[in-house]
């Protein structure tokens, strides 16, 4: 068994490792890296400001990689119920990877370059095992080139725009999910206008050897403070957005994740390329159960669906929660939860029997032993502020 000084000794740092101890970040174990949960100034105060400001987050934990080649776009959609070949230059798009029984391997963006490259960003967590299997699935069709030479970090909130605009002029000009590359002041980096908060904001990719001058000049700009892990998961709960390995995984499909609206039509029966894509079969037969649930539903197909709670007593609900119908049977189990802070109620996303997923629906979930009631609601919680121009 490893000792605590072992499991830290293992656990591999960012480019902004450094900077993160100088501003007083509590490093915790994240996706084996060390990364800051909290800065001195607390997780509510930096969940309000990034909602009313702009804030900074690393990211550098997470994988980055390239596709490149004539036949990358078509190979890359073997491997997902999305169209990735239809996606414009300067466009990205959400992206999820499959296993051979529909589950979900891991969720992804993914942004058309132009001149065969595909720029791709997946979990800290699954990257090694995302391009192992990218690789062995498609490494005889297009060049699979990883990025660990990289840093990538968020800034995001009401302000980023102008605030980033300043150090580089031109990219207020991009909106909701397009991007390319920029400098800011004199550094070199490739920016899309995204993010995992809900708010306005830009994801910036960046030479892991220029990553800790970009980060002292966006927090030189009064508007911008650092932000952590904490804040990063309240933020992207009250957006109803998924976080990998507790929301989804690979015991769950797209369907049953709810996220239909990721599956273009062209993926679907009747459209251009319907179907190629791992457990294709089972997902097209959950897409159809999913579509007629105002009318009968196969139990059997779609046997859950993830839907957004709110509890209707002032009491957390926490993950790993059980959930029971009135009448005690159990019925489904929360995945996230936690008191939103600018929802200003406990909400939780969660995995219930499909008969129970409609808005409105009444449960109960039983913390400490006790019943707590709660309501099926539409996701987000709070709503989005993207800019799509």
């Amino acid at each position: 068994m490893a000792t605590p000084s072992d499991t830290a000794a293992v656990l591999l740092k960012t480019p902004l490792h450094a900077l993160h101890a100088e501003l007083g970040g509590r490093m915790v174990p994240f996706a084996g890296y060390s990364m800051p949960v909290q800065y001195p100034t607390g997780l509510m105060a930096e969940h309000k400001h990034t909602r009313e400001a702009a804030g900074l987050f690393d990211i550098s934990h997470m994988g980055q990689l390239r596709l490149v080649g004539p036949e990358a776009a078509a190979a890359f959609e073997t491997l997902m119920p999305v169209d990735v070949i239809g996606l414009a230059q300067g466009r990205q798009r959400y992206g999820l990877l499959l296993d051979d029984n529909g589950g979900i391997l891991d969720d992804l963006m993914f942004f058309n370059e132009g001149d065969d490259s595909i720029f791709v960003i997946v979990n800290g967590a699954c990257k090694a095992a995302d391009i192992a299997y990218i690789t062995a699935r498609i490494g005889t069709r297009c060049e699979v080139r990883p990025l660990p030479d990289h840093a990538l970090m968020a800034l995001q909130g009401p302000q980023a725009a102008a605030t980033l605009a300043r150090l580089s002029p031109g990219v207020e000009r991009f909106v909701f999910m397009t991007g390319g590359s920029v400098r800011i002041g004199s550094i070199p980096a490739f920016v899309t206008r995204s993010g995992y908060t809900g708010e306005d904001g830009f994801e910036i990719s960046v030479a892991a050897s220029d990553a800790d001058a970009l980060a002292r000049l966006l927090l030189a700009q009064p508007e911008v403070k650092p932000i952590g892990l904490g804040a990063r998961n309240s933020l992207r709960l009250e957006a109803g957005l998924c976080l990998y390995g507790s929301d989804i995984d690979t015991t769950t499909t797209p369907v049953e994740a709810s996220l239909n609206w990721a599956m273009q039509k062209v993926r679907r029966p009747g459209g251009a390329r319907p179907g190629g894509f791992p457990g294709a079969d089972k997902i097209l037969a959950q897409l159809a159960v999913a579509a007629d649930l105002a009318g009968h539903v196969d139990q059997k197909t779609l046997t859950r669906k993830r839907v957004g709670l709110v509890a209707l007593e002032r009491v957390p609900v926490r993950d790993g929660t059980e959930l029971q119908s009135f009448e005690g049977h159990a019925i489904g189990r929360v995945t996230s939860g936690l008191l939103g802070p600018t929802a200003d109620r406990p909400i939780a996303m969660a995995y219930v029997a499909t008969a129970f997923s409609e808005p409105g629906t009444r449960i109960q979930a039983i913390v400490r032993g006790k019943p707590v009631p709660m309501e099926v609601t539409t996701m987000p919680f709070v709503p989005t502020r993207y800019y799509r121009g």
